[in-house]
């Protein structure tokens, strides 16, 4: 057989399908919540059917429509402003030859991505936090600015900080699909009497078009996951009606109150419309001639 001939490979490859199999497939079993009163001593299984009673309760709740408004507007931020800035990194750093200084700086980039964000949350606080060292400074030129309690400045201040923190290891697959193409590419349009801007525009951008094409349609499908870690290291009460996401409210609700059906439906609502969106975004991609998921 096939299998016994490359028993090794799957050898190597089963840790990592034992892990999916475990924390992506055997917890569906658990979505049944949300169509059920759950009782603790009585289990899933035994607890009552209430078919959409939890849904019900979810888009009825007066919060709802902010939690829902925050969560889209700082996706559609990072989409907008802060997918673009991976792919112009590695743009640049792709044209930088000297080697040592081009890793060097490769590797300062992507290492923020290794920091959990209470750590590098923590950060933020101490730069940007009422007593952090630029909010004392610009205090002390006459300032008065706090971006982590001015609901004006939060979100920009979230966008720009995730970015910070994630574009160098973004930057790392652009530059994998740029080594990817042909250099001979380089040379005719060298000899065409090509620029570097042209090279780029005409050569590179096209090469890594599909791979900018992928990793959009996965974006999409996270559009309501706005970054609960984040948001939770650094939002407070003064910035709770422009930072408060559907995330935040599963926790507060789902745990803090132990309200496991209402997380629940919430997570079903949002997978049901991530996959909508994924097979939407790679529908249109597939109508426009570029390379799609499926």
């Amino acid at each position: 057989m096939r299998i016994w001939r490359y028993r090794y490979l799957y050898l190597f490859i089963a840790p990592t399908l034992l892990y999916f199999l475990i924390f992506s497939y055997l917890p569906f079993y658990g979505l049944q919540l949300a169509f059920k009163d759950f009782k603790v001593f009585s289990g899933i299984w035994a607890s009552n059917w209430v078919g959409f009673k939890h849904f019900h309760e979810l888009f009825s709740s007066p919060v709802f429509p902010q939690l829902l408004g925050n969560t889209l507007t700082i996706s559609v931020y990072r989409i907008v402003f802060g997918f673009p800035v991976p792919i112009v990194f590695a743009l640049l750093l792709n044209e930088v030859k000297h080697y040592f200084f081009k890793r060097s700086v490769q590797t300062v980039t992507y290492f923020p991505h290794f920091l959990s964000w209470v750590i590098y949350g923590g950060i933020v606080i101490d730069f940007f936090g009422p007593t952090g060292s630029i909010t004392t400074l610009l205090k002390g030129w006459g300032i008065q600015l706090n971006v982590m309690n001015d609901p004006a400045l939060f979100r920009p201040m979230l966008v720009a900080t995730g970015t910070l923190k994630e574009f160098g290891w973004g930057a790392i697959i652009y530059l994998a699909a740029i080594a990817g193409i042909d250099p001979h590419l380089y040379d005719a349009a060298k000899v065409d009497g090509a620029r570097k801007l042209r090279q780029i525009w005409h050569i590179t951008l096209p090469g890594i078009r599909p791979t900018i094409v992928l990793l959009l349609i996965l974006q999409m499908g996270h559009i309501l996951d706005a970054g609960f870690e984040q948001v939770f290291m650094l939002y407070n009460g003064a910035v709770l009606g422009v930072a408060d996401i559907i995330d935040t409210y599963v926790y507060r609700v789902g745990l803090l109150d132990a309200k496991y059906e209402i997380a629940t439906a919430v997570g079903l609502f949002k997978g049901a419309v991530g996959a909508v969106l994924i097979v939407t975004a790679n529908y249109f991609i597939r109508k426009l001639g570029e390379k799609s998921i499926w």
